[in-house]
């Protein structure tokens, strides 16, 4: 069972994880501004999946594309012409919804009302804007609503310079925009966010087994990060949902407290992308093959995640709630690689005799793991916030420790106490962290 949609929302703003962005002039709807909680975990989602994608692979390179780019890319990949979502406006309320996420499409889910929808309109979902002084026609761009056709445009450039040979794969993380006309249930879906994606470049025979490998990896991927295997499925795309340059597509589904939706998205894009843009721009982006002597465009597969989706169903699955000692104990159980702080140095004292060392081992500390000193309320209160905010470690600094050179380190999962010493607390951190 997932925990529940609004104790996950208060959890998250109560602890500074999300606020609503511009909350002083009143908020704006489906954007958030992520505090000291949220940041820190959403940073290391992301690095954890780099580190996973990029750093412990030899075969993909990473690149940051800009988010700003030349109108002929989206003329070029498809996006300017079928990027869209079908719209409906309520006559009776005026009220406008998508209406593939309409449970009754007949019948309008703010009034009530049936037989009340205009004809659906295809609205295009990208942001645009204008580059330089004069807005006109001719400098009108669009906000990137993925980080992918960065990757494409700049393929050739990223295979010469770092003379790679098939297979091999080009990631990146970045911020999105998307323009949904529904957004909501929380951080799941907004207008701007985060993304992981990478596109994997092979020769199109080899294209279903590699289709097949990354299926694997990228499902393993959230259960190595402590996301409970039940709460996770893979579901095949039905040919009606496919998108325009994609022969094969599964997502990797979460079960949210509304029900099964998307995580991550795994494709086969065949040599489509590739293809448009050698096409469009006159660059012959097709692979050499030296040894068989032939040329041809790479057939691409891509697993795309949402980097705050995930970040989102992290915190969701890793809540849990117990009685101990007739008390409600709230424990997010996050896998020390995602928590926001891997250790929190807890004075039992404000007095300076126990403050100032306490403070002087907080710094050290710092220098190999994010750390919170902690010193507000009871000894009891503070665990209880470090065991609410996924800290995996309470380090006690107390009125011994000035005799015996050692604190007590408190594990947040089984409350167990071990007794280290000064000089052993760096290796018996780095040991479990």
């Amino acid at each position: 069972m997932t925990a529940d949609f609004d104790t996950i929302v208060n959890l998250s703003k109560r602890r500074g994880f999300v606020f609503q962005s511009s909350e002083i002039y009143g908020g704006i709807r489906s954007a958030y501004d992520y505090g000291p909680l949220g940041a820190a975990l959403l940073r290391n989602v992301k690095e954890a999946w780099w580190r996973s994608m990029v750093q412990q692979r030899g075969d993909v390179v990473g690149i940051d594309s800009a988010i700003i780019q030349a109108r002929k890319v989206w003329q070029a990949s498809g996006h300017e012409a079928t990027f869209t979502d079908p719209l409906v406006e309520c006559q009776n309320c005026h009220t406008r919804h998508r209406l593939d996420k309409l449970e009754n499409p007949e019948q309008c889910p703010t009034c009530g009302k049936s037989g009340t929808f205009t004809e659906p309109k295809h609205f295009n979902l990208m942001f645009r804007t204008h580059t330089g002084p004069v807005e006109s026609d001719d400098n009108m761009v669009y906000l990137r609503p993925e980080t992918a056709q960065g990757i494409f445009i700049n393929y050739e450039n990223v295979r010469r310079t770092n003379r790679l040979q098939l297979p091999f794969g080009i990631a990146q993380v970045g911020k999105s925009f998307r323009n949904e006309i529904t957004p909501g249930q929380f951080v799941f879906r907004t207008r701007e966010f985060d993304q992981m994606e990478m596109e994997y470049f092979c020769r199109p025979e080899e294209a279903p087994k590699w289709f097949d490998y990354w299926r694997g990896e990228r499902f393993n991927w959230y259960l190595d990060l402590g996301m409970k295997e039940e709460n996770l499925r893979i579901r095949d795309h039905e040919q009606d949902e496919l998108s325009h340059y994609s022969v094969q597509t599964v997502d990797i589904d979460y079960a949210f407290p509304w029900g099964w939706d998307e995580l991550e998205g795994l494709a086969n894009r065949t040599d489509y992308d590739l293809r448009a843009h050698s096409e469009a721009s006159g660059q012959d982006l097709r692979y050499y093959d030296a040894v068989a002597d032939e040329r041809f465009f790479p057939y691409v597969i891509e697993p795309a995640a949402g980097a705050t989706r995930a970040t989102f169903a992290f915190l969701m699955d890793a809540y849990h709630s117990e009685e101990v000692a007739g008390d409600t104990r709230v424990v997010l159980k996050l896998d020390p690689r995602l928590a926001p702080y891997q250790v929190a140095v807890l004075p039992l004292s404000k007095k300076p005799e126990l403050l100032g060392p306490a403070t002087e081992l907080a710094d050290r500390l710092r220098k190999d793991f994010m750390l919170e000193l902690d010193v507000t309320q009871s000894i009891g209160r503070r665990y209880r916030r470090q065991d609410e905010i996924g800290t995996p470690y309470a380090i006690t600094y107390d009125f011994e420790s000035l005799d015996d050179s050692a604190v007590t380190v408190r594990d947040r999962d089984t409350m167990a106490q071990d007794r280290v010493s000064l000089d052993r607390l760096t290796d018996y951190l780095s040991q479990r962290l």
